[in-house]
């Protein structure tokens, strides 16, 4: 069984959710996400209390109103530390959580202790834990498969991107082509660098926009004429100079 409440001191809000006993501890720690936060009173015997962020936050982006929801919670899941005043939280993220085969049953540890932080909690506040207490909804999800559904959906959100990034490039990559293009048979024009056969390529490039642009196809192309324009004829025999 799993406990879930939710934190709606701020908008929008936020799940939070513990563990019956050490031995459903194990499950959450296993099947944890990405976004989790995992909270629990300093040096005492407490609940695993985990703080589900959204979607693209960090520790970081905490509120500091949702920061205090879970401290109390912590508190009050502690046989000592709910007797106590001013006590530490310790909190971290999920992918920090070490668990090792020599580890009893509940017990975790840290990857990165630099990673591990803390906030004192001076009391119990009653109306913070009462106001959580109406939220409380306890199930019994199917951690494992739920987990794969995050992970699967992550999985597909990366393809996407790729997808997308790829027909950027292949987008970026044709536009470059052709002011490539544009910039050769610029240079064509000018009669100096032309020949007879770089004059009819020329002109056949330019059937090439013109056909894009008004559905003309080249019928016969005259040399460069003496004002450096090019003119060639349409399907109506009608002579068109090529403004390119």
């Amino acid at each position: 069984m799993v406990y879930y409440f939710t934190s709606s001191v701020v908008s929008p809000s936020y799940t939070i959710y513990m563990g019956k006993d050490k031995y459903e501890n194990e499950d959450l720690i296993k099947y944890g996400w990405p976004e989790d936060i995992w909270f629990h009173v300093d040096k005492l015997s407490s609940a695993h209390v985990y703080l589900r962020l959204h979607k693209g936050q960090t520790i970081d982006d905490l509120p500091k109103e949702v920061l205090i929801d879970c401290a109390q919670l912590v508190k009050a899941n502690s046989i000592q530390g709910s007797k106590m005043n001013n006590i530490n939280i310790v909190y971290t993220p999920w992918s920090n959580l070490k668990k090792t085969g020599d580890m009893d049953i509940g017990q975790i540890g840290f990857h990165r202790q630099k990673d591990v932080k803390i906030i004192a909690v001076e009391k119990k506040i009653n109306e913070m834990l009462n106001r959580l207490e109406k939220t409380k909804d306890e199930r019994f999800p199917d951690l494992a498969a739920e987990k794969e559904s995050r992970e699967r959906e992550e999985r597909n959100e990366k393809k996407a991107q790729m997808q997308e990034m790829k027909r950027r490039e292949k987008d970026e990559m044709k536009k470059k082509t052709e002011m490539e293009e544009l910039r050769s048979y610029s240079s064509l024009m000018k009669s100096e660098n032309m020949s007879t056969n770089q004059v009819w390529k020329f002109c056949c490039w330019c059937d090439y926009i013109c056909h894009i642009k008004c559905l003309n196809t080249l019928v016969s192309c005259d040399l460069m004429q003496p004002d450096g324009k090019c003119t060639y004829m349409d399907r109506s025999f009608r002579a068109i100079q090529c403004s390119w």
